[in-house]
């Protein structure tokens, strides 16, 4: 129940019986002569002084006990890691402006992906996205610096050995991207190497996507045309398909099951060509 505030101006033009029904109402208890109207004022304006201490005090725990859960959650949720590509192979992951760890490439036949924290190996796997997780959750524990253990010591160091070589590319791909087709050619048990995408020592060809557009390149294809498909899972799938022949003929047999909306200008003009109908 709220009560209103009373001043000793406003208490001062009451009657005593108001002023007891007033401190009756409060809960208050009146010390003195309870004849005299300045004894239960007097009990009044105590108790409501008590009671605005007690408000105040609650209101500041109150605050401090925000600020603590802000300050706490601050800690277990820190902030988003950010990536940079520098190129297809070599890319920096920042928390804010501080530089955590970097992403590279070498030739490793079973582990390629290496996380290095200031320049000191901590990390391999078989895929990008492998060691862009390790990262995230060690950041997160705080142990991203902590030494390794002495038999993974060892098992870096052997890896060091090897001369890095990273083929420069016509064009950059995104982190994102580039997860999406690690995890596609996962899915079919294809391998990602410096110059494309393997299926045991058979190259199916490559996969990329460009202003938002997949597309895919068979190895056979000496033209290097690129096709263009829906989605990453699309363009592994077709290059999956080593018995299909994807040179014009396919091209145009895959065009006839796109949907329209979907097509390109130059998609559209070459289904409708008469070669292509005729096909």
């Amino acid at each position: 129940m709220t009560h209103p505030i009373y001043t000793q101006q406003a208490l001062s033009r009451y009657t005593l019986p108001r002023l007891k029904r007033i401190t009756a109402d409060l809960g208050a208890t009146p010390t003195g002569d309870k004849r005299a109207a300045d004894t239960w004022i007097n009990a009044i304006i105590t108790h409501q002084s008590a009671q605005l201490q007690k408000v105040d005090e609650q209101t500041a725990a109150q605050a401090e006990l925000e600020h603590h859960i802000t300050t706490q959650a601050q800690a277990i949720a820190p902030e988003e890691l950010r990536t940079v590509e520098i190129s297809f192979y070599d890319h920096e992951i920042y928390c804010g402006t501080q530089l955590i760890a970097t992403i590279t490439y070498n030739n490793d036949l079973t582990q390629p992906w290496v996380v290095l924290v200031e320049d000191v190996e901590k990390f391999r796997a078989n895929t990008w996205a492998k060691c862009y997780r390790y990262i995230s959750w060690h950041y997160q524990d705080g142990t991203l610096n902590a030494p390794l253990p002495f038999g993974e010591a060892e098992l870096v160091t052997e890896h060091k050995e090897l001369p890095p070589q990273k083929p420069e590319l016509p064009a950059t791909i995104s982190n994102e991207i580039m997860a999406q087709i690690f995890n596609e050619c996962e899915k079919f048990g294809f391998e990602i190497l410096d110059d494309g995408i393997y299926r045991n020592d058979e190259k199916l060809g490559e996969v990329g996507c460009s202003n938002g557009k997949w597309w895919f390149i068979r190895a056979e294809n000496e033209t290097q045309q690129r096709i263009f498909c829906d989605s990453a899972l699309d363009a592994v799938w077709w290059l999956s398909m080593v018995d299909v022949s994807l040179a014009s003929e396919s091209a145009d047999e895959y065009l006839q099951y796109r949907p329209l909306e979907q097509m390109t200008g130059d998609e559209l003009q070459r289904l409708l060509e008469p070669e292509a109908v005729a096909a």
